[in-house]
């Protein structure tokens, strides 16, 4: 008996699971007023975390710091591996790197999410019927941040795109896609100029579309397909996009929806995950009782269903539609013909914390106990490639600007079986055969082939570049021609 009244009682005892400790940045200008909120309306719907304080942004960009992050910030990180991050403000000048792209490079967040949804008619947008979830690739592209001076006048951007990188993302998308249910995956490149880079985008696109015969799939060029995306936005329901295309366009689709401010995104790696609203700081509005949560707040239900806190995550994104639905409205959003209170900061959080529970009556409820917290994605095995080195092109800073001048010192230079096969300027072929109007500038690539293979070797270009320079000439850089698998690997002039 007395056994059985033991087992009873513990039977009763509920076995509280540990906080889910995360690393919090409350950031700069409205960032802490907006941070404090979220996390008092989280805390309020049963949020089980434990926060760490970290301090990023302007106060140490200022002390010295270029990167804008304490070196001990990192260890709380390792051990989190969950970052909340309000907004921070970069000093204005040179020398501050972009703690974001910082972050999301050491930390190796390849995935960045931006659900972007209309909240018709209780936010204003001329497109109602609006769902669309943008992937971004958050590693690479002409945010590697490789810049060089190369001439007086010529400044040059790597843009780099690599085959894990572009597969880790787009299989993200459709593993996304599948996890929440989405049926259509799009992808914008602009493959049409940059044949190679955003080539090998939308090639592994296509392989990796393929193996998800259930979900639709399409390309299309950016231009169009960002047009497309701001007239019908309907239309999408996942767009997966390199770095810079996808930064520009999900800040588009987040504004069409009604207000950039109800925006939240995640960042997600295979280890680490950094949950952050999509606007910046809004010093302009700091410390006036005036910001918009939403978008922060939007980013921690992102937060709590990665954690695995998914009812949690659904209760505070409904109570937030129920506050939205009744017309409890910041400034941002506020309209007279649509709103009924127009509240500040604190006030809107304890108006989302009143509907802790409900539902909304028109908009969608959120549901997410049958999606997916954590997607993995494993990258296939590729064979190694063949590479045979052709040719070189080398790079001058040459001032006078007659192609044809340059072109016929060059043709002096002889290296074994060594040829100068053409000279371009920004990209257009003006050497042989080039077009008097064609402008130039002080920055030249001038391309040298092998006529027999044997000529062909590292030894032989390293002795080109040094007759090049002993005849006078700046070389500012080189590439390698090589046949990949037969194929070249890399670009002809415009106009060859």
């Amino acid at each position: 008996m007395l056994a059985d009244a033991f087992t009873r009682e513990v039977s009763k005892k509920v076995i509280t699971p540990k906080p889910h400790p995360i690393t919090v940045a409350y950031g700069d200008g409205i960032g802490p007023e907006i941070m404090k909120a979220t996390l008092k309306i989280i805390k309020a719907a049963g949020a089980n975390i434990q926060e760490e304080i970290i301090e990023i942004g302007e106060k140490v960009y200022l002390s010295g710091n270029t990167a804008g992050i304490e070196s001990s910030a990192w260890e709380s990180l390792r051990r989190t591996k969950v970052f909340l991050k309000a907004p921070i403000t970069t000093p204005q000048g040179g020398g501050f790197k972009s703690l974001n792209v910082t972050t999301r490079k050491i930390l190796g967040l390849y995935a960045n999410i931006r659900p972007c949804i209309s909240y018709h008619p209780y936010v204003k947008t001329k497109h109602p019927v609006m769902d669309v979830v943008i992937i971004r690739e958050n590693e690479e592209d002409l945010y590697a941040g490789v810049e060089h001076q190369q001439t007086d006048e010529v400044i040059q951007c790597l843009k780099l795109i690599s085959k894990p990188g572009s597969e880790k993302i787009i299989r993200y998308a459709f593993e996304y896609a599948k996890a929440y249910g989405r049926k259509k995956v799009t992808c914008f490149t602009k493959d049409n100029i940059m044949k190679m880079t955003d080539g090998l985008f939308h090639k592994i696109f296509d392989e990796v579309g393929a193996e998800y015969p259930e979900i639709e799939k399409e390309h299309w060029i950016v231009d169009i397909g960002a047009a497309k995306l701001a007239d019908t936005p309907e239309a999408f329901d996942v767009i997966v996009m390199p770095n810079l295309y996808g930064d520009i366009l999900s800040d588009v689709a987040a504004q069409i929806t009604g207000s950039v401010g109800l925006a939240g995104s995640a960042n997600i790696g295979d280890g680490f995950a950094m949950f952050e609203a999509i606007h910046g700081s809004a010093p302009r509005i700091a410390d006036m009782n005036k910001a918009n949560p939403s978008g922060l707040l939007l980013a921690a239900v992102q937060m709590l269903v990665h954690i695995n806190q998914k009812d949690v995550a659904e209760k505070v994104q409904n109570a937030w539609l129920k506050t939205i639905e009744d017309g409890v409205h910041t400034y941002d959003i506020f309209k007279e013909d649509v709103s009924k209170q127009r509240v500040g900061t604190d006030a809107f959080a304890d108006a989302v914390i009143e509907r802790l529970g409900q539902k909304p009556a028109t908009l969608k409820p959120v549901n997410y106990a049958d999606s997916s917290a954590t997607i993995k994605v494993q990258l296939k095995e590729r064979k190694p490639v063949t590479r045979q080195l052709v040719g070189i092109d080398v790079f001058l800073n040459y001032n006078n600007r007659n192609a044809n001048e340059l072109g016929a010192e060059l043709e002096k230079i002889q290296v074994g079986n060594i040829k100068l096969n053409m000279i371009s300027n920004r990209g257009a072929k003006v050497y042989p055969n080039g077009f008097p109007e064609t402008f130039c500038t002080d920055h030249w690539r001038c391309r040298f082939v092998c006529a027999e293979m044997r000529d062909c070797t590292y030894q032989t270009m390293l002795h080109l570049q040094q007759q090049i320079t002993q005849a006078g000439f700046e070389i500012i850089k080189t590439e390698n021609l090589y046949l990949i698998d037969g194929i070249p690997g890399y670009s002809a002039g415009q106009g060859q």
